[in-house]
């Protein structure tokens, strides 16, 4: 039985692998979560899971439960990264994610990713850590997964390019000129998939995408130039290699996370799951289209901003979380979170990349010119 410690056991994949849980407890038992800010939902999975160890950002009653040992406050977090895990499962959104991969990795554990900002920001901090310690980062991603399945789970597979499809989120058949005024909850409404807030904003910008990239380049060994991204509407086709013959891996399933969150969990197995088969027949034709960067400059600004190195991408990545912050509040509109990533970039002159604390200036530097621009 594989022993599994939840990092962000609330949001929309921690559910989800708490689900996969619950349908395979001969196979699976969570013994550590972790959650921010949704008491109500902690303390009924703490009642459903009994882990050895709970935490949550504030403090509350908790004398009904004996057998689980409990934390609190901003980084208690890290007390459920503990060394009994087999494996741990990092699905915090944001740079916070970070900490708990560091973590996991100083223990030698095995992490099952669904945090992008650890590759993004600390792609080499983290893999140069990993193969130190001789772990493996397992992604959660789709379209990760999907490469690593076409690669026949092997990282140092050689092939000639990945492929990267995106869905093109939910602004995606706008109007240009609508484009820019467009509100929260029209960015919401993602037509194919079900996520959290921050990521479903990120799908609309493709911001999602470029961090994606990012990934890509770090879990595979890529380079920029080997890593294509293609807008695929039907989100049927999570994602591609080509090979050097020119053969062409793909792929396919329903789009639900269900499938590489079980895989991540379950590797090197597969175990079943709920995800509804493909009917080929019924789906029809299946569309590409290359990403428009007039409709998704924020796109080519973030790669380009990976591509620099320096900590640029964790200034990007402060900016764009306090900018999306903004627009899910409603103070600024969907056209302003391009400025904001801009901004930010043309005020930074490079930091350290290869160590947490350079990571973190650059992280607060976005996100405080993004404060004092709005």
């Amino acid at each position: 039985m594989k022993k599994i410690a939840l990092i962000g056991s609330t949001g929309s994949i921690g559910t989800q692998v708490l689900s996969v849980v619950s349908k395979h407890p001969d196979k699976f038992k969570v013994i550590s979560i972790s959650a921010g800010e949704n008491k109500d939902l902690f303390l009924k999975q703490v009642k459903e899971f009994s882990p050895k160890v709970a935490t949550l950002k504030s403090e509350i009653d908790v004398s009904q439960f004996n057998n689980t040992e409990f934390y609190f406050g901003k980084d208690a977090f890290l007390n459920a990264v503990i060394s009994e895990a087999d494996l741990v499962v990092v699905s915090l959104v944001g740079f916070t994610g970070l900490k708990a991969v560091i973590k996991a990795i100083e223990l030698k554990k095995d992490v099952a990713l669904a945090n992008k900002e650890s590759l993004v920001l600390g792609g080499k901090l983290v893999t140069s850590l990993a193969k130190q310690q001789g772990v493996k980062i397992l992604p959660i991603d789709s379209e990760h997964s999907a490469v690593w399945q076409a690669l026949n789970f092997d990282f140092n597979a050689n092939f000639k390019k990945i492929i990267l499809t995106a869905s093109g989120g939910a602004l995606r058949d706008w109007d240009l000129n609508s484009l820019k005024n467009a509100r929260a909850k029209d960015a919401l409404n993602h037509p194919n998939w079900v996520m959290g807030k921050k990521i479903t904003v990120d799908c609309a910008t493709l911001v999602n995408k470029a961090f994606e990239v990012v990934e890509a380049k770090w879990l595979f060994n890529a380079s920029f130039e080997n890593i294509e991204v293609v807008l695929h509407f039907e989100s049927i086709i999570h994602s591609m290699v080509e090979f050097n013959d020119g053969a062409v891996m793909a792929q396919l399933s329903s789009p639900n996370m269900e499938l590489p969150i079980s895989l991540a969990l379950s590797y090197p197995n597969r175990i079943e799951t709920n995800v509804t088969p493909l009917n080929f027949v019924a789906l029809g034709s299946l569309t590409f289209n290359d990403v428009d960067n007039e409709r998704y400059p924020c796109f080519k600004t973030a790669v380009e901003a990976a591509k620099k190195g320096k900590a640029y991408s964790a200034v990007l990545n402060g900016a764009n979380e306090k900018a999306v912050e903004l627009f899910l509040k409603d103070k600024i509109t969907f056209g302003q979170i391009e400025y904001a990533l801009k901004k930010a970039l043309d005020s930074f002159t490079g930091g350290d990349e290869t160590t947490y604390q350079g990571l973190e200036l650059a992280q607060s530097f976005g996100e405080n010119i993004v404060l004092e621009t709005f």
